[in-house]
């Protein structure tokens, strides 16, 4: 091939491999492609023969590879650790402030400290206003509550 054509075809796979991870969702996979491709693309624009090129991509893509994957390892560990975020509210006490009724339409309402959460009972029972409740799960903005003896 034209050693011209292999500039661009380096510049668009970079590219592509760009586009690629982040529709992707930013999984850090196809990043390292695109490290390679653009070393590729400088090599081209250089003057290196292809040997040279795919050697770049081949070996950059392998070394950016191995370089991410402990990061994302790190990143993808899991949920948050205790202490951290809503989780933190996990065995926290609190009051509710409007009733946890399961058949109304609308959540309940418990305060937690300062903060006031939407919230319902973990058995599905009614729990009054006024009633003392400890958190036992948190589903996204919702705390998951159960009463609990003053």
């Amino acid at each position: 091939m034209d050693p011209e054509v292999w500039r661009w075809v380096w510049l668009v796979a970079a590219a592509t491999f760009v586009v690629g991870e982040i529709v992707t969702g930013a999984s850090f996979f196809i990043l390292p492609f695109a490290a390679g491709a653009a070393v590729a693309a400088v090599l081209a624009f250089a003057g290196a023969s292809d040997f040279w090129q795919w050697l770049a991509f081949v070996g950059v893509s392998l070394a950016s590879f191995g370089a991410v994957r402990p990061l994302v390892k790190r990143l993808n560990q899991g949920n948050n650790p205790i202490g951290v975020g809503a989780d933190r509210l996990i065995g926290e006490t609190g009051v509710v402030v409007a009733d946890l009724d399961p058949q109304a339409e609308k959540l309940g309402t418990v305060r937690i400290g300062r903060e006031e959460w939407p919230a319902q009972a973990a058995d599905g029972q009614l729990i009054v206003s006024g009633s003392s409740i400890e958190v036992i799960e948190i589903q996204g903005t919702r705390a998951i509550v159960r009463t609990i003896n003053n």
